[in-house]
């Protein structure tokens, strides 16, 4: 099974119970989040995803490189995914430093960072997949808003260090996106394939504002086509950042997710 369940997706969800729920319906992946795995415990989730015969498909999240603690907190986060087994540590940029409008400074300090990085995680076996978000987010949580910025981002390291996320709630948009898939597949720096639709019109918590699979206006099977003609043939972790759907019980939560990825992703 290629599905994968993004924690967020499901987030309020106790992370026993999650398990649980996942191996019950036959999910054998999940993509975790770090805050709810250090609350848990770093090794008691790693037994738990091991008794359960689960996959770690990635950990979110890294990044936010505009912290002056960015290079420590992200090497630790290196190593908590190392722990977990997971190939793939998303990273999310970080936006402008509060007052800056240098935006081009803020794209530097990036690559700076990951330079300081990908040694690093080579040296753990974790693949940093850096994660371009809708230009809307540029302000304040991500400067890198294309796939192109973030291969571009990527080429000065070794494929195994640095790759980049397909995220289609970001990318429907962008009409570069399917050169960009290729190219990335090409200089084998996919690291992860997320899905989530977007709606309109947006709702008023933006963050909170991703739909479910079908709901929008994202070619799912277009995008899915598009990264298997790369080659690729791993997990596709479907994320959703929304309050009706975190309002419920995580066993339905899974299931409608689950049906919907069978219609409109398998």
């Amino acid at each position: 099974m290629r599905f994968s369940l993004n924690q967020w997706t499901t987030r309020h969800w106790p992370l026993p119970d999650l398990a649980a729920g996942c191996a019950s319906a036959g999910v054998t992946g999940v993509g975790l989040w770090r805050e709810p795995v250090a609350e848990y415990g770093l090794a008691n989730t790693a037994k738990l995803m091991r008794d359960h015969g689960l996959t770690v498909t990635s950990l979110c999240r890294g990044g936010f490189f505009q912290e002056p603690d960015a290079l420590e907190s992200n090497r630790r986060a290196i190593e908590e995914a190392a722990e977990l087994g997971a190939p793939s540590l998303c990273l999310v940029s970080g936006g402008l430093p509060d007052g800056s409008r240098d935006l081009d400074g803020a794209r530097s300090r990036v690559a700076d960072v990951l330079a300081g990085l990908a040694p690093y995680a080579g040296e753990h076996g974790v693949q940093l997949a850096l994660e371009p978000l809708h230009p809307m987010y540029c302000s304040d949580r991500c400067v890198v808003s294309t796939l192109a910025q973030a291969l571009d981002m990527a080429t000065p390291f070794p494929a195994a260090q640095v790759g980049v996320m397909i995220d289609t709630y970001h990318l429907w948009w962008d009409p570069d996106v399917w050169d960009g898939i290729a190219r990335a597949g090409a200089e084998g720096r996919l690291s992860l394939f997320q899905v989530a639709d977007w709606v309109t019109p947006l709702p008023e918590g933006v963050l909170t504002g991703r739909g479910m699979l079908g709901d929008g206006c994202v070619e799912f099977r277009r995008f899915r086509e598009a990264v298997d003609a790369t080659g690729y043939e791993g997990p596709i972790e479907v994320e959703i950042f929304n309050d009706a759907l975190w309002s419920m019980p995580g066993p339905e939560a899974l299931a409608l997710t689950l049906s919907r990825y069978n219609e409109h992703v398998a």
